[in-house]
């Protein structure tokens, strides 16, 4: 059997898909270092959710960003050709739009700024919305900064409209639940 720990990181480095060694503060290792906390706060939310619609959702977009922090941990390009379930695609950022557009119709018009939280579900997506802010500018600071293999446009666009939809989402969450919002 395997074993978990490896060792090859005590030092403070870690490898990256071309098997290049890098520091473990390295701007790329903490992007998608920012989209596996993102994923890790979508699975909180997904073990919450009651609608079976929104929690499917929630893993699909799992997997996918599975394939953004593949990407994102491939200086050289390499899985591109290798693994094409690790693209990210205009078709992905597009089923986004479209699931937001499907989740607004069921909403309130948004009059106001909505201070985050609500229900277990609605309060979860919120946090997911930030986190995935705050990876989005981690990538967008990985293009800024030239970084060898920068992370395609598509990326940071899949990042932007995910967070849109996360906040659409957790207006859903809690409007579904009967949880009003509250109002700034």
């Amino acid at each position: 059997m395997a074993k978990i720990y490896t060792k090859t990181g005590d030092t403070g480095d870690t490898s990256l898909f071309d098997k290049s060694r890098v520091s473990k503060a390295d701007p790329r290792v903490a992007a998608y270092g920012e989209v596996d906390e993102l994923n890790a706060v979508l699975g909180a939310a997904g073990a919450t959710c009651v609608d079976a619609d929104l929690r499917e959702a929630l893993e699909a977009i799992q997997r996918q960003l599975f394939a953004v922090g593949a990407r994102l941990a491939d200086p050289s390009a390499r899985i591109a050709e290798r693994v094409t379930k690790a693209g990210v695609r205009e078709e992905d950022v597009e089923r986004l739009e479209q699931l937001i557009d499907r989740l607004e119709m069921e909403l309130p018009p948004l009059r106001r700024f909505i201070l985050p939280g609500g229900g277990p579900t609605g309060a979860w997506l919120h946090m997911a919305r930030t986190v995935c802010r705050r990876a989005e500018r981690r990538v967008v600071g990985l293009r800024e900064g030239s970084v060898e293999g920068s992370p395609e446009p598509v990326i940071v666009r899949y990042l932007n409209r995910l967070s849109d939809l996360l906040f659409v989402m957790a207006r859903a969450a809690n409007h579904r639940q009967g949880v009003p919002e509250t109002e700034w």
